[in-house]
């Protein structure tokens, strides 16, 4: 299983940022999805997580309202759309599929993908 992260860079507040991260090796679509952070400093934190029959389930109050995880079935991608961004929300994001459960724990994701940088400063 190959998770390929991409789409991140250094943007200013309020600007928006969407990461793309393409699988192979399992199909997203019959899997959980999900998003984690890792910001400077900080342990790593789920962000965002996709349920097999399309429900979404968001870990971090921070993000409600901005962020949008979605997949696409047909080229096997996922997505994570960035709105509002904050100097707070600057991290190391990575991409992660299971095939069990969402969880909050981050160290219980099967697969991950290789990490991209947002930076989020004016």
């Amino acid at each position: 299983v190959q998770l390929q992260a991409s789409g991140g860079g250094l943007v200013q507040p309020g600007d928006s940022l969407r990461l793309s991260c393409a699988a192979s090796g399992i199909t997203l679509d019959d899997s959980y999805i999900g998003w984690v952070r890792q910001a400077p400093g900080k342990e790593r934190e789920a962000v965002s997580c996709i349920r097999r029959n399309g429900r979404i389930t968001y870990y971090i109050d921070s993000v409600k309202g901005r962020f949008t995880t979605s997949r696409d079935p047909a080229t096997n991608t996922m997505y994570l759309q960035m709105n509002n961004l904050k100097p707070e929300d600057t991290a190391v994001y990575y991409c992660t599929a299971d095939h069990r459960y969402c969880t909050a724990f981050v160290e219980e994701w099967d697969y991950w993908g290789q990490g991209t940088q947002v930076t989020v400063s004016s």
